[in-house]
C-alpha cells in the first residue's frame, strides 16, 4: 500500500517537472524612435544637472513647506491614486489565481454510508445493515503543461500585474505636477489680483483728483474720460482674477481628494517657492527606460508577447491527470489501521484538438495583433516622453532669460511712468501719456508674474518628464 503512494506521488510530481518549456516567443524590446541626445535649444547656454530626476524624491524636490503639505495630503487622499492602489491589488490577485492552475490541487474528503435493507427485501428473509467509512487525498484534472500554455497565461498575468503597478507610480508621477501646477497658478492669480487691487486704487484716486479739478476748470472731459475707462478696465480685470482664483480653489480640492475646503489650502507667495533648476537631463535611452509610463507600456508589451505562447500551445494536447489515494472501512476506529482496505485510482486523459472551426488559428492571430498594437503604444510612448523632455529642457533654456528681461522691463515701464506723472503734474504732458505710462506698467508687471509662473512650472514639469516622483 505505501509503495503504491508513491508511485501515485512520483507521477504527480514527474507531471510538475515536465511543465517547465513555453512557447512564448523570445522577447527582442523594440528600438528606441528617438534621437541619440535631447533636443535642446540653440544659442542658449544649458547649464549642467546636478542629479537626476528619478533619484530625487518629491520630498527633496518640493522643499517649501506649502508645496510640501499640499503634495502629501493629495497622495493620501486623491481618488485616482486609490483606485490605482486598487487595481494593483486586482492584478496581484489575477496573478495569483493564474499562478495556482500550475500546480496540483489536492483535495481531502472523508465519507460515510449507512446502508439498512428491509426484511422483504433481503435474499434470506432478514434485514441486513452495513456501514462504510471511506477518506481520500485527491487530484481534480490537473493539467500536465507540457507545452507550456498554463506557463505562458503565468506569465502574461504577471507582466499585467508589473504594468498595474508601474501605472500606479505613473499617476502618482503625473500627480504631484498637476497638484503643485495647480498651486503654482493659484499664487499667480493671487498676486495678480494683487497687482490688479493696488492698480485700480491708483487710478481711482488719479480719476477722483481729475473729476475736481475739472469742476475747477484744470482738467478736461477728455482726460477725465481716459482715467474712467482705466479705473473700469482695472475693475473688469478684479472680477476676473477673483473668479480664477476661486476656481482654483476648488480644482486643488478636487485634485487634493478632501472635502474640507479651502481651509486646508495652505498660504503662500509666488514669490518665496524655490525649486531646484539644475536637473540632470542624462541620456535619453536612460531616462526613458526609467520613466513609469515607459516601463508600463514595456510590461503590457511583454504580456500580449506570452499571450502567444498560450495561442501556440492550445494547437497541441492536453494531457491532464485524475487520481486518488485513501482507506475504506467498515468500522470508523479501524479506518486507519490494518483493518482498513488502502485504494488508489490514477486516470491520465489526453485531448487532442482536432477540429474547433479555426478558433485556434484565429486566438493566435488575434495574439499576434495585439502584439503589433503594443508595440506601437510602446514606440508611441517612447516619442511623447522624448518630445515632452525636450520641449521642458528648451523652456528652462529660455525662461530664465525671460523672466530677466522681463524685470528689467518692468523696472524701465515703472520709471516711464513716474517721468510721466511728473511731467503732467509740472504741465509739460498732457494726462495721455500718464494714462499710457501707467497702462504699460500694469501690463508689464501682469507679464512678469505670468512668466514667473511659467518658469516655476517648467521645472516642476522637467521633473515630471525625467521621472521624478515615484518614490518616497
Amino acid at each position: 500500500m505505501k509503495k503504491s503512494f508513491l508511485n501515485f506521488t512520483a507521477v504527480l510530481v514527474l507531471g510538475t517537472s515536465l511543465s517547465a518549456c513555453t512557447m512564448i516567443p523570445e522577447y527582442m524590446r523594440p528600438n528606441f524612435a528617438a534621437a541619440p541626445a535631447w533636443n535642446e535649444m540653440r544659442g542658449y547656454e544649458t547649464k549642467q544637472g546636478e542629479i537626476a530626476a528619478q533619484q530625487l524624491s518629491w520630498h527633496e524636490f518640493f522643499k517649501d513647506p506649502a508645496l510640501h503639505q499640499i503634495i502629501e495630503t493629495t497622495l493620501q487622499n486623491n481618488k485616482d491614486l486609490r483606485l490605482a492602489v486598487l487595481n494593483i491589488e486586482e492584478a496581484r490577485a489575477l496573478y495569483r489565481i493564474e499562478r495556482a492552475d500550475i500546480l496540483p490541487t489536492l483535495n481531502a474528503n472523508t465519507g460515510a454510508t449507512y446502508q439498512k435493507s428491509s426484511d422483504e427485501a433481503s435474499l434470506t428473509g432478514n434485514g441486513e445493515s452495513s456501514e462504510l467509512y471511506t477518506a481520500n487525498l485527491g487530484v481534480s484534472a490537473f493539467e500536465l503543461d507540457l507545452f507550456g500554455r498554463l506557463r505562458s497565461q503565468n506569465e502574461s498575468a504577471f507582466n499585467e500585474y508589473l504594468a498595474t503597478e508601474t501605472a500606479r507610480d505613473a499617476v502618482q508621477n503625473t500627480l504631484i505636477a498637476e497638484v503643485a501646477n495647480a498651486y503654482l497658478q493659484l499664487l499667480s492669480d493671487q498676486k495678480l489680483l494683487s497687482i490688479t487691487q493696488e492698480t485700480l486704487t491708483a487710478q481711482q484716486r488719479t480719476y477722483d483728483i481729475l473729476s475736481k479739478t475739472r469742476d475747477m476748470g484744470i482738467a478736461t472731459q477728455s482726460d477725465v474720460s481716459r482715467a474712467e475707462t482705466a479705473v473700469e478696465t482695472a475693475r473688469v480685470n478684479l472680477h476676473q482674477y477673483r473668479r480664477l482664483i476661486e476656481q482654483d480653489k476648488n480644482a486643488l480640492i478636487v485634485l487634493m481628494g478632501v472635502n474640507g475646503g479651502e481651509t486646508l489650502i495652505p498660504q503662500a507667495k509666488l514669490e518665496d517657492i524655490n525649486l531646484p533648476h539644475h536637473l540632470d537631463a542624462g541620456i535619453p535611452s536612460d531616462v526613458l527606460s526609467a520613466r513609469p509610463d515607459i516601463r508600463q507600456a514595456e510590461y503590457a508589451l511583454l504580456a500580449r508577447n506570452a499571450d502567444i505562447g498560450a495561442a501556440r500551445a492550445a494547437f497541441f494536447p492536453t494531457i491532464s491527470l485524475t487520481g486518488s489515494y485513501g482507506f475504506a472501512s467498515e468500522g470508523l476506529s479501524n479506518l486507519f489501521t490494518n483493518g482498513g482496505l488502502g485504494a488508489w485510482t490514477f486516470v491520465p486523459q489526453i485531448t487532442l484538438p482536432i477540429f474547433n472551426a479555426g478558433q485556434n488559428k484565429a486566438n493566435l492571430k488575434l495574439s499576434e495583433i495585439r502584439k503589433e498594437k503594443a508595440i506601437v503604444q510602446y514606440e508611441q510612448a517612447v516619442q511623447v516622453a522624448f518630445r515632452e523632455v525636450s520641449d521642458e529642457l528648451a523652456a528652462r533654456a529660455t525662461l530664465t532669460e525671460q523672466l530677466e528681461a522681463q524685470r528689467r522691463l518692468v523696472a524701465a515701464a515703472e520709471n516711464v511712468y513716474n517721468i510721466s506723472d511728473q511731467r503732467y503734474k509740472s504741465g509739460i504732458d498732457s494726462f495721455l501719456s500718464v494714462l499710457d505710462a501707467q497702462r504699460e506698467l500694469y501690463t508689464s508687471q501682469q507679464n512678469e508674474i505670468q512668466i514667473d509662473r511659467q518658469r516655476l512650472s517648467n521645472l516642476v514639469t522637467l521633473y515630471k518628464v525625467l521621472g521624478g516622483g515615484t518614490h518616497e
